[in-house]
């Protein structure tokens, strides 16, 4: 979408802007090379674009000192700007064409084009006297810089009169921005500055300004990816990339780590996660085009083995409890019985045996286990409430022995080492999440074990065996624990002194003997696996995950904080690109999914790769985020595009008041929620961003709510209360969705979408893109078919990527 412009002549104005950052524009004054053609005034609309191609080489002009910008391009100058471009060299024949003499200037050039197959003559005639047409141009640019479909869907408003062999070239133009028109014009003549402006933004396709880094060094998988050691320490898994497929590779403590073996060979299916179940065992789970129909398999550490144990179509199967009782056994849920409940099974890893253990009576939406692996616990919805039910032993029917009201929280964590208690993070009460001590027998909370007055508790840390609680974490501007074991304690001060600056987890049991498996992170490292010895005290680095990427290349990201506009206070974080100063900066803000979750302080690649081509980036947990307290969250209920939207904006005008931000150059992107809220800031604040990009957002509060996939369906009413009722809210719903308010919307807006996607049906951005066309508005449309909630396959990472950062460069940037 080109904000509503579609005239040719003020698209060729706009055009100019674009790229205006150019690396490879030399020290030399660009007005002093377009001086030297006198019939290119400095403000003519691809002046910068032939000043830069000339001082490069390609572009030459008469004799006379002119350039002739609006004189129609011949065939034979465009061989000629094209070669030089491609740095071709020469060809191995000058006779390729018969009206094209081994004396011509245009010679070598057409010819060694013709050998490259990127032009083609008629009837052994090349014609370089003709004049070129825009279809014709679009299809050597096309040949020429091997512009491949990336997914984007794109629509001209004269596509009928294209023609057949060229429409497709047409169309990889628009999905590469080297045009943004709505009408193309393609049987018109191109002129000499057209197509200088056209080949400069071609050839800027892969360029990079100095201190830029290659997009793929942000997203290109890890060697060490999910690193996870055996339980007697002896034999290392990893996911490793191969042939853009996650892959498991094994080997053995002391080995060189590119030793590695591969065990697994997933041709049709991805591996989303693995664990070890013992020694010789490791289970991992599978999904098809991220349809979230996970598949459970097991496999032998040599290869051998490897089973689908659920090899069921749109099923969806999760792992429950790995231990059991019963060896080779684990249990799981799965949705094959009814698709909106997940029953429980137990299944021999080994033989693929199952059987249900637990019938779902419809409502129920977590089971939980005890030490032993047995289940003991359920929770199910009833309207809005959650009800907690419990048994004694698996033989017994399961009671209700608590009830849940709407708003409140109780998320059970484990049973305590004998039986009698339950440990939940629970906020009945109270404000924060806090640890608390359950007691079957008086049916109670016998015991707050631990409350922090700023953030909810998140997780524990357990050792089994010691059979106590080590640490309580919460999260406010980064992690933190409060410690319960002195040894626990002593350990992680001791690791801290070796990594200052760095956060850390400590992989698997947290307090072994000797060796103590951690990651490092921070904001600019996404750091690296170590051992410690605890008893001689040496740390060594046992693999770095991404070595390629340099922390002194990142940026800082720094927690902010500013007053909502009704008195709340809001957290979040800016990160600014280095370099470049730190007032009147383009910003992009980025919210994130959920809504019920929250941005946390660490490495993100994403948030790089922003700041490093000079963005500051902003992200904001506004209401409804998780982390900061119930009235925090439910004041997001039946918000959506309103006070949660607010305190969006209230962030960017704190950084307009503060100076950092240009109030002229903001984008809004965000995906899932985030992609909602970025299609609501381009709705309901028109004046406030200059693009918004929308990576798999609702459109429409009704059709989302419609399309929820099946085993969300127990939750439903809870969906009603926290997002709005179709039919009790509905002016409300209709008020708060950009689908029904699309008038409203002035800036360009970028759409991705996976066709898979369970959660945010493809609908969602049909619908939106369609609505904006039908009034003549343009938007590119990425639609990735073997993709679903997100883009996971490294190539279309890269795609999106790549088409974001023009995207954002086209809008943002060069204003």
């Amino acid at each position: 979408m080109n904000r509503q412009v579609s005239k040719a002549l003020i698209m060729m104005l706009v055009f100019c802007f674009i790229f205006s950052t150019a690396s490879f524009a030399s020290a030399v004054s660009l007005n002093e090379a377009v001086q030297g053609y006198k019939d290119v005034p400095k403000d003519h609309y691809a002046s910068k674009e032939i000043a830069v191609l000339s001082q490069r080489g390609i572009l030459q002009g008469a004799e006379d000192g002119t350039f002739k910008p609006d004189e129609e391009v011949t065939r034979g100058v465009t061989a000629l700007w094209l070669s030089r471009a491609l740095k071709l060299g020469k060809p191995a024949s000058l006779k390729g064409f018969v009206d094209v003499p081994e004396t011509s200037e245009y010679a070598s050039a057409i010819n060694v084009l013709a050998e490259k197959k990127i032009v083609q003559g008629d009837q052994g005639k090349f014609s370089p006297d003709a004049s070129l047409t825009r279809e014709q141009m679009a299809s050597l640019l096309v040949r020429a810089f091997q512009l491949k479909d990336n997914g984007i869907n794109v629509w001209f408003k004269d596509e009928a009169a294209m023609g057949d062999s060229h429409f497709q070239d047409i169309i990889r133009l628009k999905q590469f921005f080297l045009t943004n028109q709505v009408e193309f014009m393609p049987k018109n003549k191109v002129t000499r500055a057209q197509l200088a402006l056209f080949l400069y933004r071609a050839i800027m396709i892969g360029e990079l300004e100095t201190g830029q880094i290659p997009i793929e060094d942000f997203f290109r998988k890890s060697d060490v990816g999910s690193a996870q050691v055996s339980p007697n320490g002896v034999t290392y898994a990893l996911l490793k990339s191969e042939n853009n497929q996650n892959e498991i590779f094994v080997y053995t403590l002391g080995e060189d780590i590119s030793k590695a073996v591969r065990i697994t060979n997933s041709k049709d299916r991805s591996i989303e996660d693995f664990v070890w179940y013992d020694n010789n065992t490791i289970v991992y789970m599978t999904s098809s085009g991220g349809d979230e129909d996970y598949h459970i398999h097991s496999i032998q550490k040599d290869g051998t083995k490897d089973i689908d144990l659920t090899p069921y179509p749109k099923v969806k199967a999760d792992i429950l409890e790995l231990y059991t009782k019963k060896p080779d056994y684990i249990l799981f849920t799965m949705n094959k019985r009814s698709s909106t409940a997940s029953d429980v099974y137990e299944m021999n890893i080994l033989t693929g045996e199952s059987k249900m253990i637990a019938e779902n009576p419809g409502n129920i939406t977590q089971w939980v286990t005890d030490l032993y692996g047995e289940v003991r616990m359920a929770m199910a919805t009833e309207g809005t409430d959650t009800k907690m039910l419990y048994r004694r032993f698996e033989s017994d029917p399961f009671e209700t022995f608590m009830t849940i009201p709407f708003g409140d929280t109780f998320i059970p964590v484990m049973f305590s080492f004998d039986q009698s208690q339950l440990y939940a993070l629970s906020n009945i009460g109270r404000d924060k999440l806090a640890l608390v001590a359950y007691q079957f027998n008086t049916k109670s909370i016998v015991e707050t074990i631990y409350e922090n007055p700023d953030a909810d508790i998140t997780n524990i840390v357990v050792s089994f065996k010691k059979k106590a609680i080590l640490a309580v974490e919460y999260e406010t501007d980064k992690i933190y624990y409060h410690y319960m074991d002195d040894e626990f304690e002593k350990l992680n001060q001791e690791i801290a002194a070796l990594v200052p600056g760095q956060q850390f987890r400590i992989v698997g049991n947290p307090l072994p003997d000797t060796k103590v498996f951690f990651r490092t992170y921070s904001d600019k490292s996404p750091g690296a696996y170590y051992y410690y010895n605890r008893k001689t005290k040496v740390m060594d680095k046992y693999a770095d995950p991404q070595p390629w990427i340099k922390e002194e290349q990142m940026a800082d990201m720094k927690p902010i904080s500013y007053p909502s506009r009704d008195g709340r206070t809001i957290h979040g974080y800016l990160t600014m690109p280095k370099k470049v100063g730190t007032t009147n900066l383009p910003v992009v803000v980025l919210p994130h999914g959920g809504p019920w979750a929250r941005d946390s302080w660490g490495y993100d690649p994403e948030v790089q790769l922003l700041a490093n081509r000079g963005y500051a980036v902003l992200q904001v947990n506004f209401r409804g985020s998780t982390g900061y307290g119930k009235s925090f969250m439910n004041a997001g209920n039946k918000q959506w595009g309103r006070a949660m939207q607010d305190d969006i904006t209230d962030g960017v005008q704190w950084l307009i008041k503060q100076g950092i931000a240009d109030k002229e150059r903001i984008a809004i992107y965000g995906a899932s929620y985030g992609g909602y809220a970025a299609l609501a800031g381009a709705t309901y604040t028109p004046e406030l961003y200059a693009a918004a990009v929308d990576y798999m957002g609702p459109s429409s509060m009704f059709t989302f709510l419609d399309s929820m996939p099946d085993y969300w369906e127990p939750d439903r009413q809870v969906m009603y209360e926290r997002v709005g009722h179709p039919e009790k809210d509905k002016a409300m719903m209709e008020a708060s969705s950009p689908l029904m308010n699309v008038d409203r919307i002035q800036a360009p807006i970028f759409f991705a979408q996976g066709l898979n996607d369970p959660r945010v049906n493809k609908k969602e951005s049909d619908q939106m893109v369609m609505a904006l066309r039908n009034r003549g508005i343009d938007s590119h449309y990425m639609v990735k078919n073997d993709e679903g909630h997100g883009f996971h396959k490294f190539s279309n990472k890269i795609d999106f990527y790549n088409a974001l950062l023009k995207f954002l460069a086209i809008h943002l940037n060069n204003k």
